[in-house]
């Protein structure tokens, strides 16, 4: 039986490791050698004696998310694009009041995949048609970030009013937004980082959380929002779209779903405040940004 706690401590790295622990030891996997390699919405950590990446969510109320990520993830690979593979274990688990997903550990021949390769990717995702027994839901491009906001303690009064008015603002306007593109599977979170390329030279797809049905402009918006911030080269980005086939920097409707990209990558990075200094910095300085739209965005990647 699944362990449940009615209410779980906040999600730092400390409690991570203690939720990793508990789990490996329900599943028999070593956990001796974890290495934290990313704290967000999810703590991913790497077993490299077991050749298995574990990945824990914040909260039980993201349950249904792990369990669409392992079915996706078949269906990908089913569907001949490279992708991250499930483990072997009988997933998601419940572990303190965490949902919890193993993965089959890839070995990375030390490159990094480029934003052609991801626009290739994309390109090949978005033309998939979704099997009837694979139920995406509609994309939510504000997922958690009112919950972020509701629940965060680095804000004052004011800031917090600030950000509260700022994303029933850009509500509006998706909502009267209009797109060029056709419907389809989107991945989410579709950035850079969520490739990896393996000892052969294959470039898969990772992390499945936010993967839903919506316009792939949502996904392609993800580089041209990262290009403003200076992140990627104006050659890289052209790059990118020409790989793609479609600049989404000239659809009307991109600068919303930049800004909210903006609050999105803002929010996040504002629930681990706590972790140290240096995220704390961070998020000061991206909040600043949000207060002036023209302002240049001096970011840091984390």
């Amino acid at each position: 039986m699944n362990e449940s706690r009615t209410n779980p401590p906040p999600f730092t790295a400390s409690e991570a490791r203690k939720t990793l622990d508990a789990a490996c030891r329900k599943t028999g996997l070593h956990a001796e050698d974890a290495v934290l390699l990313r704290l967000g919405e999810n703590a991913i950590f790497q077993l490299s004696t077991e050749k298995v990446v574990v990945r824990i969510a914040r909260s039980a109320e993201v349950l249904p998310d792990a369990a669409k990520e392992v079915a996706v993830a078949e269906w990908l690979r089913e569907s001949g694009l490279p992708a991250s593979e499930p483990a072997d274990y009988g997933q998601p688990l419940m572990v303190r009041d965490r949902p919890v997903t193993f993965w089959r550990l890839i070995d990375n021949n030390g490159g990094k995949a480029s934003v052609r390769d991801l626009a290739r990717i994309l390109r090949q995702l978005h033309h998939l048609p979704v099997p009837p027994e694979l139920p995406l839901p509609a994309f939510d491009i504000f997922g958690r970030v009112s919950e972020r906001i509701a629940k965060t303690e680095a804000l004052s009064d004011r800031d917090h009013e600030f950000l509260a008015v700022r994303l029933a603002d850009l509500r509006e306007k998706y909502a009267n937004l209009r797109y060029p593109l056709p419907p389809c599977a989107v991945h989410g979170d579709a950035h850079q980082q969520n490739l990896i390329v393996a000892l052969d030279g294959t470039v898969l797809l990772i992390d499945f959380e936010r993967f839903a049905f919506g316009p792939p402009e949502t996904d392609l918006a993800v580089t041209a929002t990262e290009r403003l911030i200076g992140w990627h080269t104006a050659e890289d980005y052209e790059n990118f779209a020409s790989a793609y086939g479609f600049d989404v920097m000239t659809w009307e409707g991109f600068p919303v779903v930049r800004a909210i990209n903006e609050l999105k990558m803002t929010t996040w990075l504002m629930q681990n405040v706590s972790e140290s200094e240096r995220v704390a910095q961070e998020f000061r300085t991206r909040f600043a940004s949000l207060h002036d739209d023209e302002a240049p965005r001096l970011w840091t990647p984390f």
